[in-house]
């Protein structure tokens, strides 16, 4: 149950005056919320900028450019001409030192005069500029009497906003809203605030949307920055409590003997790196302990996860048990297969597939053998949480590509047996400040180096109006007998868009390579797709225009030509990814970045570092300052929880002060039932990490 305290916060927004149902509609979409938003939600709605109204300059003074707040005697309106409704209404003013024109589009002449009244003084706010040498201000922020001069803020936050919602309705409504803010009791440490020099909850609110100086609304302030390590603790707090209670679950311990490992390493053309050894070593290891596993294994693109899992699948499949790996698309989980199934024939594993395409009687009689326990390994996309999918005895459950499921199909698919250990993978490696706060709860384990063989790739970055040279250069690769990838924009507007830029593409190049081009893409039938891939793969076809569908996975070792097209248009990990789809080889490896000029930017800086550097690590880190954490783990898509008050780019320094403290917490309180445990509550309720209290409440 939510601390009664808390209901004012958690009251539906239209409890606040001015707000019905239309209106709630608004702000639905300006809070993101599917369901109805409540006050908290609008007061963690973080201001994007402020105006500082304080500069009251004469006419003769202003700046032009700058927001000032000057007083005025009105001298006469001229209304737009009838008939000419685009004409502006122009209201002339002045003060002892000069003029100005107030001028105003699309307005009521009535409304106007009413505003500005003849000979009366008005205090007008906005930016003023010259226009045909003379002091013009569009459309003034404010028009207030002496009276509402008192009551105007000088220094005033600046809200996204959304259609049909206006910048003064925010206003009243959020001042209604800190009108609900209760007492609550302090959860932070006292030593910490004093140190900090952080206000009380209420008074950062109060500061951030209402603020006496422009320093109470930067994100380094004392006010945001107090509100962030709320944020950050409550979620440190949850993870620590997620990872008590996933320790406290028995496991059972199911490490085998080695046998079958030994042959599967034997079987491999190359060498383990140190990094595999070495993870592989401390999975088996938490695979023989009593308590149960979750790990994550990052690995930089083509740093050999699928042989990692391989041998950690192996080692439970030794002492008998079953292991499962799950992949988010199907092109994925079939390069999965068939890196996997090649080892597993020399040392005797049997491994299965299932996806969507399977059906019928060979659904039926996978999921037959699997429940008898003739399957060692099932390798399959979403439709392996589904219900009628039954283990004999199910050890070890293997995710792959983490970020693309949520944390509740992690933990369908360990739900399909009792104690069941989970190993997540991602080839994106992900940034340290963001496994702190996503993955908390998880051991990790890192791949940094590539295996033996793995070609540099040489990157370059060619303007878009060079096009012709490319494809005359993408002939000549072609006439040596080489492999190309040609990876087409993503297009914003739908993915109708993406398809369309991708067959655009093909056509061109099908007319001037004939049958050596091919065309792959997501919107294609399953064994459409595969036929596509598997005629590249085996050298029938040696062009192959694809959107990301090839992003992940796709393991063609002879491909090592890569060109994407307006590259300025796809985020760092995934230019990354796609340039690991080649340099797999022994052959010279090239990546061509095509851009459209001119560039922002944020986009000049991706393509450097992709020029600079194939270190996936560094350039996760790069991608992080360069894009903020929603959109670097995806969580904008994938329903993760992203920050609504903390911004990693300001605040990802305290994460390491949240997780300490969360760790002292639960080890000196761990019922959360002191003073301060009881306070800290209503923070994770606040947070809504409610799923942690349930289970301080399951014990």
């Amino acid at each position: 149950m939510r601390p009664s305290l808390l209901d004012p916060l958690f009251a539906a927004i239209t409890a606040l005056p001015g707000i019905g149902p239309k209106v709630e509609k608004l702000y639905r979409k300006l809070l993101g919320r599917e369901d109805e938003p409540r006050v908290i939600d609008l007061l963690f709605h973080m201001p994007g900028g402020v105006i500082d109204r304080r500069d009251r300059p004469r006419l003769r003074d202003v700046e032009p450019g700058k927001v000032v707040t000057v007083a005025v005697t009105v001298d006469k309106h001229r209304p737009a001409p009838p008939g000419r409704a685009r004409a502006p209404h122009l209201i002339y003013a002045s003060d002892d030192t000069g003029d100005i024109i107030l001028t105003y589009f699309h307005a009521r002449s009535d409304y106007l005069e009413k505003l500005l009244p003849v000979g009366e003084t008005r205090y007008v706010s906005g930016t003023a500029a010259f226009y045909d040498g003379m002091l013009q201000m569009v459309h003034p922020d404010r028009v207030v009497d002496e009276k509402g001069l008192a009551a105007l803020p000088m220094i005033e936050p600046v809200y996204p906003l959304t259609e049909g919602l206006g910048p003064q309705q925010l206003r009243k409504a959020m001042d209604s809203a800190l009108a609900k803010i209760p007492a609550l009791p302090e959860w932070q440490d006292a030593a910490w605030l004093a140190r900090n020099n952080f206000p009380s909850l209420s008074a950062a609110l109060h500061a951030l949307h209402r603020p006496a100086d422009l320093r109470d609304v930067l994100p380094e302030g004392a006010a945001w920055t107090r509100l962030a390590y709320d944020e950050l603790l409550a979620g440190q707090l949850a993870l620590a409590l997620l990872r008590a209670h996933q320790k406290k679950q028995a496991g059972r311990p199911s490490a085998g003997d080695g046998h079958i490992r030994k042959k599967i390493v034997a079987a491999l053309p190359y060498s383990l790196t140190l990094s595999q050894h070495r993870a592989i070593e401390t999975i088996v290891e938490d695979l023989g302990k009593p308590e149960r596993m979750l790990r994550m294994l990052q690995g930089d693109v083509g740093s050999g996860k699928t042989v990692v899992a391989l041998l950690v699948a192996a080692a439970v499949i030794e002492a008998g048990r079953q292991a499962a790996l799950m992949a988010p698309t199907e092109i994925l989980v079939r390069q999965h297969f068939k890196t996997i199934s090649a080892l597993a024939e020399s040392s005797g594993l049997r491994v299965a597939i299932l996806t969507g395409r399977e059906k019928g009687r060979s659904r039926d009689e996978i999921l037959d053998r699997l429940q008898n326990g003739d399957i060692d390994l099932l390798i399959g996309t979403h439709a392996l949480f589904e219900d009628d999918v039954g283990f004999r005895d199910l050890a070890l459950a293997i995710v792959d590509e983490q970020h693309r499921f949520g944390v509740h199909q992690r933990l369908a698919l360990a739900r399909k047996n009792n104690a069941v250990d989970v190993l997540v993978m991602t080839a994106t490696p992900i940034p340290r400040t963001l496994v702190l706060t996503y993955f908390g709860d998880m051991d990790v384990s890192e791949l940094r180096e590539k295996p033996a063989g793995r070609q540099p790739i040489d990157t370059r970055t060619i303007p878009l109006d060079r096009l012709q040279e490319v494809v005359e250069a993408v002939g000549r690769a072609l006439d040596e007998g080489k492999r190309v990838y040609w990876v087409c924009p993503l297009i914003e507007e739908s993915e109708k868009s993406d398809l369309a830029a991708a067959e655009d593409r093909f056509a061109d190049l099908r007319q001037r390579f004939g049958g050596l081009v091919d065309l792959v893409h997501g919107r294609m039938r399953g064994p459409d797709k595969d036929a596509a891939m598997q005629r590249f793969a085996a050298g029938e076809t040696r062009l192959l225009v694809a959107t990301t569908v090839i992003e992940v996975g796709v393991d063609v070792p002879e491909a090592t030509v890569m060109v994407i097209e307006h590259a300025e248009r796809f985020g760092l990990a995934q230019l990354h990814q796609l340039r690991g789809r080649i340099g797999r080889g022994s052959g010279h490896s090239t990546c061509l970045l095509l851009y459209k000029a001119p560039l922002g930017e944020t986009a000049k800086a991706r393509l450097a570092i992709m020029r600079e550097s194939e270190d996936g690590f560094r350039i996760a880190e790069e991608d992080l300052k360069l894009r903020g954490e929603g959109d670097v783990l995806g969580t904008r898509q994938s329903g993760l929880p992203g920050f609504r008050v903390a911004r990693i780019e300001t605040h990802g320094a305290l994460l390491a002060a949240a997780r300490d403290d969360a760790h002292l917490i639960l080890n000196r309180d761990p019922s959360l039932a002191t003073e301060r445990g009881r306070a800290l509550l209503h923070l994770l309720y606040l947070f809504q990490r409610d799923e942690a209290v349930r289970l301080i409440r399951a014990g």
